[in-house]
C-alpha cells in the first residue's frame, strides 16, 4: 500500500493504535470485543479452522455485531492448541487453551456475554513486558 498524504498516514496510526496500547499496556481499548485465534500449523492440525468457523457461525447467528473474530499467527502455546485470546475493552485480555469447537459456546456464553471467564480453560500467563 503506497501512502500519498499525512492524512492518509495519520488515519493507520489512528486504526492500529489501540494493538499498540494492548502490546505496551496489557489492556484492551476501543469498543469491538476481538477473539484472536491461533491459526498456525500447530493450531489448524488441533482444531483451529473448526473453531474460528464455530465463533463466527454463532456470532452471526446470534447478530453480535460488537465482536470480531480474528485469525492470527502463533500465539505461543503450542502445547494447548487450539488456542483462542479475548480482548474485552477496558480489561486484561484472557488466553485460553484446548478450545476445541465443543467449548466455543461456552467461552460465548460465559466470557463474552456474561463478563466471567471459563476458568476451567485459561492459560494463566503474564501479559507484562521485561
Amino acid at each position: 500500500m503506497k501512502i500519498k498524504t499525512l492524512d492518509e498516514l495519520r488515519k493507520i496510526r489512528e486504526e492500529h493504535s489501540n494493538q499498540v496500547r494492548l502490546r505496551e499496556h496489557g489492556e484492551v481499548t476501543g469498543d469491538k470485543i476481538e477473539i484472536l485465534i491461533g491459526m498456525a500449523t500447530c493450531g489448524i492440525s488441533s482444531g483451529a479452522r473448526e473453531t474460528l468457523n464455530t465463533f463466527v457461525n454463532l456470532l452471526s447467528s446470534e447478530r453480535m455485531d460488537n465482536v470480531k473474530v480474528v485469525p492470527v499467527g502463533c500465539i505461543g502455546y503450542c502445547h494447548s492448541e487450539p488456542t483462542v485470546q479475548v480482548n474485552i475493552p477496558g480489561q486484561r485480555p484472557v488466553l485460553y487453551g484446548n478450545v476445541k469447537e465443543n467449548k466455543v459456546r461456552e467461552i460465548l456464553e460465559k466470557h463474552i456475554k456474561g463478563g466471567k471467564p471459563v476458568e476451567s480453560l485459561i492459560l494463566h500467563v503474564d501479559f507484562e513486558r521485561a
